[in-house]
C-alpha cells in the first residue's frame, strides 16, 4: 500500500468503531477513494480469515439471525424505478453467534431468501467441528424450516423462537411494533426449549448497528455498493472475533474462548496476516 501503516491503521480503527467513510476522511487527511481501497483490499483478505481460521470450531448453543440494511436505495425507490438487480435495495446480514464463546461462527451477506439461507448454513456446517453435536436456535423465518434440518442433519437439534407483535397504526412510526408473545417450537432432533432463544444474537444485531455506520438508521451513511458493505462485514467480523475484548469472557476476545487463539490481537496483527493473502477466495 502506498498509505502508511499508521494511516491505514488509524482508518481501520475508525470504521470499525461507528465512523463513516467521509468523517474517516476528514479526521485523518486521507481521502475518501483510498479509504474505500482500503476497505477493498482488507475487506476481501478478512473474508479470507473467517474461511481459513474459523474452522473446526466447537459450539453448544448457537444462534442465527438475519439484520436488514440497504445497498444505494430502498426497496420502494428500486421498484418505483424498475431496476431488477440483486446487489440493489435490500441486504440481509445472516450471522451465527456461538452462546458461550460469543464467536461469530459465521455469517453471509445476502436477500432474505431460501437460497442465501441455505449458503449460510453451508458456512456454518463448514465452521463447524464436525464431530460436534449442537442446539441452533433461529427466529421463525419460514426459510429454515426444512433447510436446517437439510443442510446440518444429525449434527444440529433445531428450536424456532415465534414472536407475535402488535398491530401498528401508525404508519410514521421507526421503532418496531410492542412483542405481545413469543413462543419456542422444536423443530427438527431434540432441542432443549429453555435454551432456545436468540436474545445474544440479537444484542450482536446491536452492536453492528452500533459499530458500522452502514447500518446506522436513517442517515445518508447507507451503503452505496454492495461489495463495499461485504468488505466492511469481513474486516467487522474479523476484529470482532479476533480483536475485541469481552467483559463477559474475563476480557478475553470470542477467538481466544474458542480455543482459536491465545491471544488478544490488535489491528496491526490483523493487518499484518491479511497483507500474507495473495488471493483470497471469495
Amino acid at each position: 500500500m502506498i498509505l502508511s501503516e499508521e494511516k491505514a491503521l488509524l482508518c481501520l480503527n475508525l470504521l470499525v468503531e461507528g465512523n463513516s467513510v467521509r468523517s474517516t476522511e476528514r479526521i485523518t487527511g486521507v481521502h475518501r477513494d483510498t479509504i474505500l481501497s482500503l476497505l477493498e483490499t482488507v475487506g476481501k483478505k478478512c473474508l479470507w480469515l473467517q474461511e481459513t481460521l474459523v474452522r473446526d470450531v466447537k459450539v453448544g448453543f448457537v444462534e442465527a439471525d438475519e439484520i436488514w440494511s440497504y445497498v444505494a436505495m430502498k426497496d420502494k425507490t428500486k421498484n418505483a424505478e424498475d431496476i431488477s438487480s440483486d446487489q440493489i435495495g435490500s441486504a440481509y446480514t445472516f450471522t451465527a453467534i456461538d452462546a458461550e464463546s460469543k464467536l461469530i461462527v459465521a455469517w453471509h451477506l445476502g436477500t432474505r431468501t431460501e437460497e442465501h439461507a441455505v449458503t449460510f448454513l453451508r458456512k456454518i456446517r463448514n465452521a463447524v467441528d464436525e464431530e460436534t453435536v449442537f442446539q441452533i436456535s433461529t427466529d421463525a423465518f419460514g426459510a429454515y424450516k426444512n433447510t436446517v434440518p437439510a443442510i446440518l442433519g444429525r449434527q444440529a437439534h433445531y428450536g424456532q423462537i415465534i414472536k407475535t407483535y402488535a398491530s401498528v397504526q401508525d404508519q410514521t412510526r421507526y421503532s418496531p411494533a410492542a412483542c405481545t408473545g413469543c413462543k419456542k417450537k422444536r423443530i427438527h432432533g431434540s432441542p432443549v426449549k429453555k435454551n432456545i432463544s436468540t436474545s445474544i444474537v440479537e444484542r450482536q444485531n446491536l452492536t453492528m448497528r452500533m459499530s458500522m455506520r452502514r447500518f446506522t438508521r436513517m442517515t445518508n451513511g447507507f451503503s452505496k455498493k454492495w461489495d463495499n458493505l461485504n468488505c466492511m462485514l469481513a474486516i467487522y467480523f474479523a476484529y470482532y472475533n479476533f480483536c475485541r475484548s469481552h467483559k463477559t469472557l474475563d476480557n478475553a476476545t470470542p477467538a481466544m474462548a474458542a480455543n482459536l487463539t491465545k491471544t488478544i490481537w490488535s489491528l496491526r496483527d490483523l493487518l499484518e496476516v491479511s497483507k500474507d493473502v495473495s488471493s483470497p477466495r471469495i
